[in-house]
């Protein structure tokens, strides 16, 4: 596991580790009657011990007390693979944010966020979970594991994705996933955390590779991170704004207003397409607006282990 190098990286990781629990423990608390059985591996409630079960579970303090044999029963506990993939190219750290917090995310803080609370999510129930984080290049890549020690260090990876890159970082999406459906060795739930936006020749090259890791037997849930307000209202003031694509350099002036709704229709036929091409490769496309909170990203999740389970 790479060493913290100040207090400041090591409050960041904190800081992350406890905002991932608070997120998921109220999710979770929201739920009520929950629909997710099995979501936790605890402890549920005793059964009467029968000749020829395993003696695994029995409950030799409660035996000790009433001199009969009762087993613990536990909610479902199974071995899935979970494999979180992070777009951390230049355009995910849109908008700047000083810190992370909840009230005020941006579309890498997010999904950082997003990913530590769903390793959280799978850490009790003892699941297998590996991480990669890509911009241009692969950052970081790991096999999926469920050791303490590895949870720790996705963290740290997931905490050093946070901090921008001083220099501007593309996103090659497609190469990278289809390097991951060669690379996973088994059956896993993949779930990709992306803004999607890419250079428009790019865009049937993605789809190919979604369908790859399909093919490949892998289950696939892409969480499509974008700022309502800005990227899909472009809800801006009247004055003339200086736009810069933060990946290729490209600066555009003009009055947000007078563009505004063609830019609107546009970006609700991409996202359309993202809907329908991921319906008929089977993928679960789930729009996740920073501004609206995670619980569509967390029931979503559910859902689709419990499918794969």
């Amino acid at each position: 596991m790479p060493l913290l190098k100040n207090n400041s990286e090591i409050q960041q990781f904190q800081n992350l580790a406890l905002l991932a629990h608070q997120v998921v423990e109220g999710f979770i608390s929201g739920l009520h009657k929950s629909p997710f059985h099995g979501f936790s591996a605890e402890f549920a409630e005793h059964k009467s011990y029968n000749s020829g079960e395993s003696t695994r579970f029995i409950d030799w303090k409660l035996f000790a007390k009433t001199d009969k044999l009762y087993t613990k029963r536990f909610d479902e506990e199974t071995n899935l693979r979970c494999h979180l993939v992070l777009d951390a190219s230049s355009s995910m750290y849109y908008p700047a944010m000083e810190a992370l917090r909840l009230e005020q995310l941006n579309k890498i803080g997010f999904s950082v966020l997003g990913c530590a609370a769903l390793m959280n999510m799978s850490k009790k129930q003892r699941d297998a979970v590996g991480l990669s984080i890509y911009g241009s290049n692969i950052h970081q890549h790991t096999l999926d594991k469920s050791s303490e020690r590895h949870h720790q260090m996705l963290l740290q990876y997931l905490s050093d994705a946070l901090r921008p890159k001083l220099e501007s970082d593309g996103t090659k999406t497609a190469k990278h996933l289809n390097q991951l459906a060669q690379q996973l060795p088994q059956r896993s739930l993949v779930v990709i955390f992306s803004d999607m936006l890419q250079n428009q020749p790019n865009a049937e090259a993605i789809f190919d590779a979604l369908q790859h890791l399909k093919f490949k037997n892998h289950q696939v849930i892409l969480m499509h991170v974008f700022d309502g307000k800005s990227e899909v209202l472009f809800d801006f003031d009247q004055r003339p704004r200086k736009f810069k694509d933060v990946e290729t350099g490209q600066i555009v002036q003009l009055y947000p207003q007078q563009v505004q709704s063609a830019y609107q229709s546009s970006v609700k036929a991409y996202f359309k397409t993202l809907e329908l091409i991921c319906a008929q490769y089977k993928i679960q496309y789930v729009p996740a607006d920073i501004n609206l909170g995670f619980a569509s990203v967390f029931t979503r999740f559910l859902v689709a282990r419990q499918k794969f389970a």
